[in-house]
């Protein structure tokens, strides 16, 4: 595995002279990689959900839930992984993002097991991915090459079983329901004109 060294700047290492944690963070160094072993590759195609982090124009940081059923983050390599987008809000705040600024930080966690991982990585999204066919109602395919892996201190994982998993979900051979927001007469003349309900 090829580890990477943590490039930490003065508002990092404040807080760690601060705290006494210097030692313990320039240690741990040593546990981030640029690449994705086969026990993170498992921990990540197991996953139903995660975290994207996502800067715009200006800077500006935005986090957004991503969810869909197993596997749906597909480990290519151990420089790669890919995700399909699905339909949202319309908004594409955090796909616009990445074509302004294609730094991404992604946080999986197990709330049934209280683990979690941390990928940061470059994003690139793909109109023409040969993936994309697997991915029923996907509108494109983002891959991420990844830049820093690394398990991450679990001890506030809150621990939380799954009930069901979303119905609007994309899946081969199933009719995706409509969101309730998508009927609302309101929204109606907003809406792309494949969604809008027959006048």
């Amino acid at each position: 595995m090829n580890e990477k060294v943590h490039d930490y700047h003065d508002g990092n290492r404040q807080l760690q002279d601060r705290f006494d944690t210097r030692r313990l963070a320039d240690h741990l160094t040593g546990r981030v990689t640029e690449t994705i072993g086969e026990s993170q590759k498992e921990f990540i195609e197991k996953a139903d959900m995660f975290f994207l982090a996502t800067c715009d124009h200006r800077g500006l940081p935005t986090c957004s839930y991503k969810g869909g059923d197993p596997g749906f983050v597909r480990v290519l390599d151990e420089k790669w992984l890919a995700f399909p987008n699905y339909d949202g809000n319309g908004k594409f705040q955090s796909m616009g993002n990445l074509l302004k600024n294609p730094n991404v930080g992604m946080l999986f966690v197990d709330f049934e097991g209280q683990q979690r991982l941390r990928l940061q990585g470059i994003a690139t999204i793909l109109d023409d991915d040969v993936l994309l066919s697997q991915y029923p109602e996907a509108q494109f395919m983002i891959r991420v090459q990844a830049t820093e892996v690394y398990t991450n201190c679990p001890r506030y994982v809150h621990k939380y079983q799954l009930v069901e998993r979303s119905v609007f979900v994309p899946r081969q051979g199933l009719e995706t329901p409509v969101p309730e927001y998508k009927k609302r007469e309101d929204l109606q003349e907003f809406l792309p004109a494949r969604d809008r309900r027959p006048a």
